[in-house]
């Protein structure tokens, strides 16, 4: 180490044998390592036999620790910042330390590592040359339905983050969002003893963990849409828009309009509701 920096030190997800070289020549060379949780990052360092000073950063004193790492740079200290578990800042806080580091004209020196994200991924077996990251997915409301609808459309893959008891809904709710036909891989306690991959389609994944007992960590993979489901899409637009105005004809109303639209045709909950709305304005 050289001038002070703020190092962003990736550890392992579950195998602590994926820890690198690099990491912990930089953990043991630090002068204060920033955990999420001190007491699951203190089981690390004891086991790498490493004792530098650990100091807690997490999502409730964030504003303050920016400060401090700041304040320990210009005293010429180095510091590493670490995650539980991974590469930091992905769904994990962080990212305001960084850019007040930034801010303030330090360096910021990524030591790349494991990433559940990348490692469900490429195991995945579903094309992956281009993808958006989500995170954890809203609990409800506008925002996880604008996200449904996004991963829905896009024809990039979808990779999210998922508690084990929110599995199922999630699974039964990309399914009715995006096809029961939409391939999906969901990865399960990455790297470590019982790691496990369940790869098909929604609407299997949908049944699966319907009811299941599912723990450990989740990592979500699911398939973009492909140009034959997007022009199927405009066919069954045109479709749906017939049934619409048929229906609205016998007096039913836009809301039960687009709840018979998902039945019959099986399209997604925003597009069955602008159907019928379009349609009603257009009666």
């Amino acid at each position: 180490m050289t001038s002070p920096s703020l190092y962003v030190v990736s550890t392992p997800i579950g195998n602590l044998g994926d820890i690198t070289r690099r990491a912990v020549d930089t953990l043991r060379a630090a002068d204060v390592v920033l955990a999420e949780d001190t007491r699951r990052t203190g089981m690390l360092l004891r086991h790498l036999e490493i004792q530098t000073r650990l100091v807690s950063a997490h999502e409730h004193n964030e504003a303050s620790r920016a400060t401090l790492v700041v304040e320990m740079l210009r005293e010429g200290k180095n510091v590493a910042l670490v995650s539980d578990a991974g590469t930091p800042l992905l769904s994990d806080p962080g990212a305001r330390i960084v850019r007040e580091v930034v801010a303030a004209g330090f360096p910021v020196v990524p030591i790349p590592g494991a990433s559940a994200l990348l490692s469900a991924l490429v195991a995945s077996g579903i094309e992956a040359e281009r993808f958006t990251f989500f995170g954890f997915p809203p609990r409800k409301g506008p925002e996880r339905a604008e996200m449904l609808e996004e991963i829905a459309s896009s024809p990039r893959a979808s990779v999210l983050y998922e508690s084990p008891n929110r599995l199922g809904r999630l699974m039964a709710d990309l399914a009715e969002a995006a096809g029961g036909e939409r391939r999906v891989a969901v990865a399960r306690e990455l790297t470590k003893l019982h790691e496990e991959f369940f790869r098909g389609t929604l609407a299997e994944a949908a049944a699966r963990y319907a009811d299941a007992e599912v723990l450990g960590e989740i990592v979500v993979v699911v398939a973009g849409r492909t140009a034959d489901a997007a022009a199927e899409g405009e066919v069954d637009a045109l479709a749906a828009d017939a049934v619409a105005k048929a229906l609205l004809s016998q007096g039913q109303s836009p809301s039960a309009v687009a709840k018979e639209l998902r039945r019959r045709l099986g399209i997604s909950r925003n597009d069955a509701y602008r159907i019928a709305q379009d349609a009603a304005e257009e009666s």
